[in-house]
């Protein structure tokens, strides 16, 4: 049975194996951001950047602030810290340095 924390790691591991997305969080790590700031370095259509930001927002890296017309994100560390502390506890389990011993 999958419990609901490998369902979200699931879910967040799938939006960041886009490269666009992935560069959208680094950007985001500097800072918040408009929409259009966000999409300025690709050659993508308006419609691509929305689905992109949606997908992150869905598994929770981005928060949305709206300003009039201006949309600003800004990055979600949260998820990330609960990506980071699982591969850690599975970085511990193996490797060299287990498989060594005896």
């Amino acid at each position: 049975m999958v419990n609901s924390q490998s369902n979200t790691l699931d879910r967040l591991f799938a939006a960041l194996a886009d490269p666009t997305r992935r560069a959208i969080v680094a950007r985001l790590a500097d800072g918040r951001a408009s929409v259009g700031e966000l999409a300025a370095p690709f050659d993508v259509s308006a419609p691509a950047i929305s689905k992109h930001l949606r997908i992150l927002e869905n598994v929770g890296l981005l928060a949305r602030r709206k300003r009039g017309r201006v949309h600003e994100l800004e990055l979600v560390a949260r998820p990330l810290a609960q990506a980071s502390e699982w591969i850690e506890r599975h970085r511990n389990l193996s490797g060299p340095s287990r498989r060594r011993k005896g």
